[in-house]
């Protein structure tokens, strides 16, 4: 499977290999640029990481996220426990994205987003990956 193109002016680092793989966190190329995301959505470990690491509750984290379920909310910040390395690897590369971009990044403030230029194949399109 052919590696999508990166966006304009940014070539993404690939990410560490996967040491723990968790039944609900996918890593596809044609998602996400391949960041590791919670199953069957498109939201990215590193962003529920990055909240829970800045004091946002798990409550707070299903209340954004209804759909996930606790489940697959705890599961994503287990994978990022056992996969610290994948999940930092990735947050770097997101800065890369924005600082290419010119774009300041959201922060840590707490269910705040903001979407990246990853190229996506499909029309996979989920109210939660641009909340």
């Amino acid at each position: 499977m052919a590696k999508p193109p990166a966006p304009a002016g940014v070539s993404l680092a690939p990410l560490p290999r996967v040491l723990v793989p968790h039944p609900h966190v996918r890593c596809d190329t044609r998602v996400l640029g391949g960041s590791p995301h919670v199953a069957d959505s498109r939201v990215p470990v590193r962003r529920l990481w990055a909240w829970h690491r800045a004091g946002v509750s798990i409550d707070t984290l299903l209340k954004r996220y209804p759909r996930l379920g606790p489940a697959r909310v705890l599961d994503a910040l287990a994978f990022a426990y056992d996969n610290r390395d994948v999940v930092d690897a990735d947050l770097a590369r997101e800065m890369s994205v924005l600082e290419a971009a010119g774009t300041r990044p959201v922060g840590l403030r707490p269910m705040q987003q903001q979407s990246l230029p990853f190229p996506d194949e499909g029309s996979d399109s989920d109210e939660e990956a641009t909340a």
